[in-house]
């Protein structure tokens, strides 16, 4: 199946996957992509696989022909990120879930949610520079890393925090709450869906 005259180059690459730095061996060569009914296109191939055998060999195309199989590989490491930005977009945001009436409304509504997105992910960060950005655990599931989930979660209870909120100056207006059953709550709220 492995053709022994393959020349593998060695290389280590960064932020594989989010997992940091790995080992990996790529070959690359050109040829033609054909399609039936549309002209053929040169492209660049790329092969990358773990000399641990950890993860399956893939396959990169490039249309660039120029470009080195260690940069092909660096632009789909770059995607990645990106993906799983749209993928919590998607989950957290409901970006598939728009419910308007005309195409005006949901082209700008994607935007918009995308914005929120960054925006709540630049308030996390700073959050978590300050050591404030707690990483919710299961036990069944323990992690490393703050999720979406938790980001939002931490940014709502800083935006919901009761001081930022005027309470009513009458008495009568008021329903008092043990403090622990208010930041129960307040918790339970901040990581509802």
């Amino acid at each position: 199946m492995a053709n022994r005259r393959t020349k593998w180059q060695r290389l280590f690459v960064n932020d594989w996957y989010g997992q940091g730095r790995r080992l990996v061996e790529l070959t690359s060569g050109t040829a033609v992509w054909y399609h039936t009914g549309l002209p053929p296109v040169p492209i660049r191939w790329v092969l990358v696989r773990d000399p641990k055998g950890k993860f399956e060999t893939r396959a990169l195309l490039c249309t660039q022909l120029d470009q080195h199989p260690r940069q092909i590989l660096q632009w789909f490491l770059w995607r990645w990120q990106v993906e799983v930005t749209f993928q919590e977009v998607r989950n957290h945001l409901g970006v598939e879930t728009q419910r308007q009436w005309s195409d005006l409304a949901i082209a700008r509504t994607t935007p918009v949610l995308l914005g929120l997105f960054s925006i709540v992910t630049l308030l996390a960060h700073r959050l978590a520079r300050n050591g404030q950005l707690p990483i919710r655990q299961a036990a069944w599931y323990t992690k490393t890393q703050a999720t979406f989930s938790d980001a939002i979660a931490a940014v709502r209870q800083q935006l919901w925090h009761p001081a930022n909120f005027f309470t009513s100056r009458s008495e009568l207006d008021m329903i008092k709450l043990p403090q622990t059953l208010f930041s129960g709550l307040c918790h339970a709220v901040c990581y509802a869906a």
